[in-house]
């Protein structure tokens, strides 16, 4: 793996756990909205919409990059639109960027796979 196809891994990853969770509070702000006069909602839709908007073009990038399958791609797409799937997404992006690490020091090393 060269260095921009773990650069965009790595943003993807750390982008998707602060989108899971402006998720989540644009959901309470939602739930807190219609049960009470606290509308949070213009502001926390803004900062999601952002993070949403970061998610889709790094998950682009990172697609391109990695030359992931149409199924991978479309996992990590499906995991952004979930309200917990970012954490998800992250923790599987962690350890795909640590198995390349992996990879790299074994081929660096001169170990071959069996």
């Amino acid at each position: 793996m060269d260095i921009k196809t773990a650069t965009a891994l790595r943003r993807l990853r750390l982008v998707s756990a602060p989108e899971a969770v402006s998720f989540l509070l644009l959901l309470v702000c939602s739930v807190l909205k219609r049960t009470s006069d606290f509308n949070a909602v213009p502001v926390m839709g803004s900062i999601h919409g952002v993070l949403f908007i970061l998610y889709v073009i790094f998950w682009a990038d990172a697609w391109n990059r990695a030359r992931w399958s149409v199924k991978t791609a479309a996992l990590y797409f499906v995991l952004s639109v979930l309200p917990t799937g970012g954490f998800f997404a992250e923790r599987k992006l962690r350890r795909e960027a640590e198995n390349a690490v992996i990879a790299a020091r074994a081929r660096k090393e001169g170990i071959v796979n069996a």
